[in-house]
């Protein structure tokens, strides 16, 4: 049963058996925005750009997975790539982006791994139709159980925003949990919210 997410809800990585949870995926998905005028209507394109940043214990920046560098250096995370436009017939029901997470493979030095959120056409959070994202076991191409899910596109404390902080993994006693933040930030691009998570999350 999928755990609905609020803001600064923690959650351990387990199965429903009680096992650790060490492979598993953060997607989103979201839909083309629909403007409707006198005579037409109008599908605009939406590219929302999940990423990931990785820090060590001392919370140094050790590498960034987005849509321009697709996967880390040790293989233990991937991106499925860039979506530039966002479900054009409603929701399908799949994620547009979607970042794979191995725990067994991330680098021992790896001490907190950061999701976030950018819209890189500035198009504001609260016009992206049914905008979600959602933790799960399983890959890409095959969901096996949803762990939790946040819905952003119900929330209207984004109207406004084009960026946001989604959820922390990190490390507590040699075991990973998952913090989820869910917080819109000022920044308008992913270096700026990169040094924004640096200076407010880890």
């Amino acid at each position: 049963m999928a755990i609905n997410l609020a803001k600064g809800q923690k959650i351990d990585l387990r199965k429903s058996s009680g096992e650790k949870l060490t492979s598993f995926c953060v997607g989103v998905n979201w839909g083309m925005i629909i403007k409707k005028g006198f005579l037409s209507t109008k599908k605009v394109a939406v590219d929302l750009d999940a990423s990931c940043a990785l820090f060590d214990a001392n919370n140094n920046l050790l590498e960034k997975v987005y849509f321009g560098r697709l996967q880390s250096d040790d293989r233990s995370i991937i991106h499925s790539g860039d979506d530039l436009t966002g479900d054009e017939d409603g929701d399908d029901g799949l994620d547009n982006e979607i970042i794979s997470v191995n725990l067994s493979k991330v680098a021992i030095n790896v001490d907190k791994i950061v999701f976030f959120l950018n819209s890189f056409q500035q198009q504001d959070f609260a016009s992206v139709p049914f905008a979600a994202i959602r933790l799960y076991e399983g890959t890409p191409e095959h969901v096996q159980n949803v762990v939790a899910t946040y819905d952003i596109a119900t929330d209207s404390s984004f109207r406004g925003y084009v960026s946001m902080v989604m959820g922390k993994l990190y490390k507590r006693n040699g075991e990973w949990k998952f913090n989820a933040i869910g917080d819109p930030t000022r920044d308008r691009n992913l270096e700026e919210t990169i040094s924004t998570i640096i200076k407010k999350y880890i």
